[in-house]
């Protein structure tokens, strides 16, 4: 799954020196950085260890009189893709990543010295989570795992091919619930950079906004994969579809509602084989009255997507009107630490308590963020079009699943002013 993502990293960037047509092409910068700063504790008795370091090279391209609207309206500095390397304190229990993430840049706090760094992509890990032999790192399961990086940069030092700049912001590192344990990296660091600008010309210059907007409906089918406990770790499918309508803004920012429907197949297998919480006489006994009913979600969504020639960055925040099985995920996961699959018909166990506030928030509001790779770019009004994408779904923030998915969008009442 992950690695299909990756797939979509590549076609973002091909898709993004293919796509340029710039009046002076010479646009290319080189950004070396070295960060360094802290790492939480993922879970109780954390490995010990030093700073975390990193090396990163950016490679990225500067927009300037571009005749692409989604560089008119975004306002989008740069854009590129950043290779990094990461040694987290501790070689032999948590080892080092190799990071590759496409990145964005966008001018911030109405100063040319301000830019706010955006980036998505996967990191490849030496070390993670064993029984045996690494038991207190609870941080990485998989080899691979989603990255995330939000900075903020500040230039120092300005010459006529070469800044320097100072950052600061955070990196998060984890594998969308696709194994368990998933607590993740959540990472804090400080960061000076070089910024070698191989244009050496004017980026101020701009040419007249063409504004315009139309309607669209979507519909997706996508396909995920998680996990539910430590003890049942078996990799599961989750099959999504879903629609929505709304507005597209200027070629370059879709603005719309909808609602989906998802089918767990970790909830309906635990049921289906009679599993410890659904036998006779016990906590969810009542979903076995029908498995696959209880297995299902439904919910709204409001949703906003940044549209970047032939990429999309998407954006959900949803209402889930109906999930029952999540009381027994929660059951499971937020009760004692290491409970077993086979599970005693005690009152001195101890399960999640599903009366708490933050179940009832967790389970009623989700979200969802990914990229997507259209086949037809947006510098233009596009009646039909088709996309596939990856996805990181989760419940209040927590990862629930990682999901690829296909979508087609109709787009109609165009108008331009």
């Amino acid at each position: 799954m992950i690695r299909f993502f990756c797939t979509i990293i590549l076609l973002n960037f091909f898709g993004h020196l293919q796509a340029q047509d710039f009046i002076n092409k010479s646009t290319f910068h080189i950004n070396p950085e070295l960060l360094v700063g802290i790492s939480n504790d993922s879970n109780e008795n954390f490995p010990d260890r030093n700073l975390q370091t990193q090396v990163v090279l950016n490679f990225g391209w500067f927009h300037f009189i571009e005749k692409h609207s989604w560089l008119q309206f975004l306002k989008t500095k740069k854009a590129g893709l950043s290779l990094g390397f990461t040694s987290f304190g501790n070689s032999e229990e948590l080892g080092e990543a190799i990071t590759l993430q496409p990145f964005f840049e966008f001018g911030a706090f109405k100063s040319n010295d301000f830019q706010l760094h955006v980036a998505t992509g996967i990191s490849y890990f030496t070390e993670k989570y064993d029984p045996v032999s690494n038991p207190n790192n609870l941080a990485v399961t998989t080899d691979l795992t989603w990255a995330f990086k939000l900075f903020l940069y500040y230039d120092i030092i300005k010459l006529d091919a070469l800044k320097w700049r100072l950052g600061a912001g955070y990196v998060h590192n984890s594998n969308g619930h696709t194994s368990i344990p998933n607590h993740g990296y959540n990472s804090f660091l400080l960061s000076l950079g070089l910024d070698v600008n191989h244009s050496n010309r004017d980026n101020s210059l701009t040419i007249p906004k063409e504004k315009s907007k139309s309607n669209y409906y979507e519909f997706r089918m996508g396909y995920g994969i998680n996990a539910l406990t430590e003890s049942i770790n078996d990799t599961k499918s989750v099959y999504t579809i879903s629609g929505e309508y709304g507005k597209v803004f200027n070629h370059n920012f879709k603005l719309g509602f909808g609602a989906y429907a998802r089918f767990y197949e970790m909830y309906y297998d635990y049921i289906d084989n009679n599993e410890s919480l659904v036998q006779d006489g016990r906590l969810y006994e009542a979903f076995k009255s029908n498995p696959f009913l209880n297995s299902l979600n439904f919910g709204i969504s409001g949703n906003a997507e940044l549209l970047y020639n032939h990429i999309g960055i998407d954006f959900q925040i949803g209402i889930n009107f109906f999930k029952p099985a999540y009381d027994l995920d929660w059951s499971l996961n937020q009760g004692w630490d290491n409970l077993p699959r086979d599970i005693p018909n005690n009152e001195n166990i101890v399960l999640g308590d599903t009366n708490e506030t933050y179940f009832k928030l967790k389970k009623h509001i989700s979200s969802r963020l990914g990229l997507k790779y259209y086949i037809l770019s947006h510098d233009q009004y596009r009646p039909k079009n088709f996309y596939v994408g990856a996805f990181i779904n989760a419940n209040l923030g927590q990862a629930d699943f990682t999901e690829i998915a296909f979508g087609y969008v109709k787009q109609f009442n165009f108008n331009k002013k």
